[in-house]
Parts: structure tokens; C-alpha cells; sequence
């Protein structure tokens, strides 16, 4: 057992940042705080939140009046998909569950968009999927794959939406802090965040709202949120979420080139120790800092584990839930074959992983790829 360890799940979760701790002690220093409130203590807390609104305005490229602070990215897209004035959904194969799920859920016709092999979206697809089926859409396009981190054409996609009296949502709380995210520039009509993904807390995300778009509210309440989110507003995560942002798109570039440097490197002794490995959206646009692959020999749970035992923190590409193993959808989507898509794994890396992070993981992969030969053998 090493006493060292790697964190390489950053697209699970991110450290929190030192800005976005200090932010929240110094809201939680000033005592009670209800941004509702109409004495002095509230309208310092309603200048937190207003304030950390301009902040994530200006870092998104919208205006501070489109932005809904909500509990998460979950909470966020799911106010998207079921708030929608929309009488049916498009939705790419690589979303997430809670775009999928709450789109089924709805019982409004869903239809999947395909995707390539590299796992990008099919834009002449969408064009017919527009063109042949009635009743507006909202057409649900990620800015990048959780999974494999490739990234989409939200923008080309956004013009042919539009193009057919449509409405498109971006889940880009994959891409948020870790690549240039422009509201306005994207063409979109909601874009969904969430602060972990960053460097900020847990459970405080954000949806943006295109002025004009009327979107039902999910949480029904108070007046909060200008009526479209009720609830007391999470004002220490709020100002956490903010500073978190701003910290993470400092030197933003040279933070990403640092990142694919060591995922280059990690991609290429991964391949040179075993040439069998296939590295998912290899050859697509990708985050800098994700890497999805699979061994046709090596079982995903075990591999796990034993990087886990060695001090290596990462994630298969299945999901587990009753005891029951789930194949990724999105790999089978790509058409890759369902079993090397049950055996992927996924590495993601950050700004706090070095040199020696790779080198230990290298150590593990060696270890194993040995273990499962000799067995073999």
C-alpha cells in the first residue's frame, strides 16, 4: 500500500480552490444571512449574490439577469428539459442522465441524435430530425463528453435549431473553468454549470437562461430568483461558486497546455506498454485533460481496484447500480463493440497533477498488464 496518492477524477470532482474557501468563510464570518431579508444583514447578502452574478456574467459571456442560481448542474438541466416550452426533444447519445432522464420522464416524444465513431454529434442528422418531425423542439447538446471528453458543435448546432424555430440547451458543466465558455457566442438558449466541476463547493450550480426564452419553474415557492427558482439562495456557494471561476480561467491557457502535455504523455507510454489499448475520441477536438480507455483483456472493476490499492484515484466507464454492470451508452452509440465498452476507464487530470502522478499510474498499468499476462501465460 503507497502512502502517495493521484487524483485523477477531476471531471467527478475538483479540490476546492483557496479562493473559493476563502469566499465562503467570509460569508459564513458575517453571521445570518437571508438575501430575502429587508434589513441591513439581508441587503448585505443580496449584494453577495448580486455581486457574484455580474462576476459569472462576465466570465460566461451573458448578462447577470439570465442567470438562475440553482443546486447543481442536475438541478439546472433538469429545469431546462422539463421547463421547456417545447412539445418534443432531440438529444444527443452522449448526454448525461439528467438530460435523458427528465426528457423520457416528460412524456414528450425523445428522439437520440447519432454520433460519429469519435462520438460527435451528426449535425446532418440533426437537420433531418428537425425537418421531418413536427412540433417545436428543444434539441440537448453537451459542450463536452463527460466521458470522453469530445467536444461538440454546439455553436453549428445552435444555428440549425434555430434555424428551425427550435431551442437548444448546453450542458457545459464538463467544459465550465476548464475551457472559454461564451454564452452569446455559442448561440444557445440555456446553459447549464456546476460550481465542483471548478474548484467550488458541492451543490450550487447555475442555469442561464436566454432573455425571452419562458421556461416553467421546476421549484415552486417564493419569489426568488425573479419567480424562476424558489428557495433561500445558497449565498456562501453563490460567492464560492464566483471566486471559484475567476481562479480557474486565470492562465486558464497555460493551465490547459501543462494538462495535455501530461495527458499526451500519459497516452502514449499507456499505448507503447500495451499496444492493445484503444483510447476512445483519440482522434476527435477533446478536453485537454480527459482520457477514456479500455483493454480488451483487463476487467474494468478489477483494474479499479488495483490502481485504487496503488494510490491511483480514477473511474471505470460503467456505472453500477442493484449490483447490475451498465455498458456505457454513449461508447455503444460510437459503435464500439459492448463488451471492450463495459472494460473502459476513465482518467481525468487538473492543475494540481504532476510528472510523478503519471509516472505512479504508469507504475500500476505496468504492474497489472504483467499480472494479467502471467495469468494468461
Amino acid at each position: 500500500m503507497t502512502t502517495r496518492r493521484a487524483y485523477m477524477d477531476w471531471n467527478a470532482d475538483t479540490p476546492l480552490s483557496p479562493a473559493a474557501r476563502e469566499a465562503m468563510c467570509a460569508v459564513w464570518d458575517k453571521g445570518a444571512l437571508n438575501p430575502s431579508s429587508a434589513h441591513a444583514g439581508g441587503q448585505a447578502a443580496r449584494a453577495i449574490v448580486e455581486d457574484a452574478r455580474q462576476s459569472l456574467a462576465g466570465n460566461l459571456g451573458c448578462a447577470a439577469h439570465e442567470i438562475v442560481f440553482t443546486a447543481g448542474g442536475t438541478e439546472a438541466d433538469n429545469m431546462a428539459v422539463r421547463g421547456a416550452p417545447v412539445q418534443r426533444y432531440i438529444v444527443s447519445f452522449m448526454e448525461h442522465p439528467a438530460v435523458v432522464r427528465p426528457a423520457k420522464a416528460s412524456g414528450r416524444p425523445v428522439s437520440f441524435l447519432d454520433v460519429d465513431a469519435q462520438g460527435v454529434a451528426d449535425l446532418q442528422a440533426l437537420e433531418r430530425a428537425l425537418r421531418e418531425q413536427g412540433g417545436k423542439a428543444l434539441v440537448c447538446l453537451m459542450f463536452a463528453s463527460n466521458e470522453t471528453g469530445a467536444l461538440q458543435p454546439v455553436r453549428q448546432a445552435a444555428r440549425i435549431a434555430h434555424e428551425h424555430g427550435a431551442l437548444i440547451l448546453c450542458d457545459a458543466v464538463q467544459g465550465a473553468g476548464k475551457a472559454d465558455i461564451d454564452f452569446n457566442a455559442l448561440g444557445v438558449d440555456m446553459l447549464a454549470i456546476s460550481a465542483h466541476k471548478f474548484g467550488g463547493p458541492q451543490g450550487v450550480g447555475a442555469l442561464i437562461i436566454r432573455e425571452g426564452v419562458g421556461l416553467e419553474p421546476l421549484i415552486l415557492g417564493g419569489g426568488q430568483e425573479r419567480r424562476r427558482r424558489a428557495g433561500t439562495e445558497n449565498v456562501a456557494g453563490i460567492a464560492a461558486m464566483a471566486a471559484a471561476l475567476e481562479s480557474a480561467l486565470e492562465g486558464r491557457a497555460q493551465k490547459e497546455s501543462a494538462i495535455r502535455d501530461l495527458r499526451d504523455e500519459l497516452e502514449s507510454r499507456l499505448q507503447a506498454i500495451c499496444p492493445q489499448v484503444t483510447i476512445f475520441s483519440q482522434a476527435a477536438p477533446r478536453m485537454a485533460n480527459t482520457t477514456f480507455f479500455a483493454h480488451p483483456g483487463m476487467d474494468a472493476a478489477t483494474a479499479l481496484m488495483a490502481f485504487d490499492l496503488d494510490g491511483v484515484s480514477l473511474s471505470a466507464g460503467s456505472a453500477c447500480h442493484s449490483g447490475k454492470a451498465e455498458v456505457s451508452r454513449a461508447l455503444v452509440a460510437m459503435g464500439v463493440d459492448r463488451e471492450l465498452a463495459r472494460r473502459a476507464l476513465r482518467v481525468s487530470l487538473g492543475p494540481d497533477n504532476t510528472e510523478d502522478d503519471i509516472r505512479l499510474f504508469l507504475r500500476s498499468w505496468q504492474a497489472q498488464v504483467e499480472r494479467m499476462s502471467a495469468n494468461a501465460a
